[in-house]
């Protein structure tokens, strides 16, 4: 498992300079509009999608069938990409909450930086992290099932499915007369590591199954 995790992130590493350049760029672009929290939610959804790039190194290497024939089971391989999903929006979280920081005190110093009524910066995190690794988790069965290319196409997938069910689940507390109220809120942003553990173990048994079905 280690040197399936280890693969990826050696592999994605080719890539850090162009992203590192991306999050920077988007630094410019949000801070001054959605301040330290928005700007963390972006760092976190967009290195998460980074997952979908470490499909594309294994099958440009043809790396499936060659990790079949040692002591690797198809769940390993799943489960090694959850991980580095996992690792992907741990780092996403930090250098947002990071660059975020630091970049709205000295944004501040030159231009009128919006700074919304918004979460606390550990509750920030904390979000951020549930709802990349949601998002991202969703992508990992589609790619596994319609391969890199197509998963690229279908990564707005991922963002549409999740909002759905919680707008219909937003839809459904309104018929039953509950108020979303700010305790209400909080209290669900608090749990949400919970929820997208939860999510993530469904999207893990959905790839293992696609997985076990396809035939290298």
């Amino acid at each position: 498992m280690k040197g399936l995790i280890l693969k990826d992130l050696y592999n994605i590493s080719h890539n850090a300079k162009s992203m590192l350049f991306i999050l920077l760029f988007f630094a410019v672009i949000f801070l001054p509009s959605s301040g330290a929290q928005g700007y963390t939610f972006t760092c976190a959804l967009l290195c998460t999608m980074m997952i979908v790039t470490t499909f594309s190194f294994d099958e440009y290497s043809n790396w499936a069938p060659y990790a079949l024939i040692m002591p690797v089971s198809r769940e390993n391989l799943v489960a090694g990409k959850y991980i580095v999903l996992a690792i992907f929006s741990v780092i996403g979280t930090l250098f947002g909450l990071l660059v975020g920081t630091i970049g709205t005190r000295i944004a501040g110093a030159f231009v009128s930086v919006q700074e919304p009524a918004a979460l606390p910066l550990g509750l920030t995190a904390i979000a951020s992290l549930a709802l990349s690794t949601t998002f991202g988790g969703i992508s990992i069965p589609l790619t596994f099932r319609f391969g890199p290319e197509k998963g690229r196409l279908l990564v707005l997938v991922s963002f549409f499915i999740p909002s759905i069910i919680c707008y219909a689940i937003y839809r459904s507390l309104l018929v039953l007369g509950i108020a979303l109220t700010d305790d209400l809120i909080t209290m669900f942003l608090y749990c949400s590591p919970i929820l997208a553990l939860v999510w993530n173990f469904v999207m893990y048994r959905i790839s293992c199954s696609i997985l076990a079905g396809k035939e290298f």
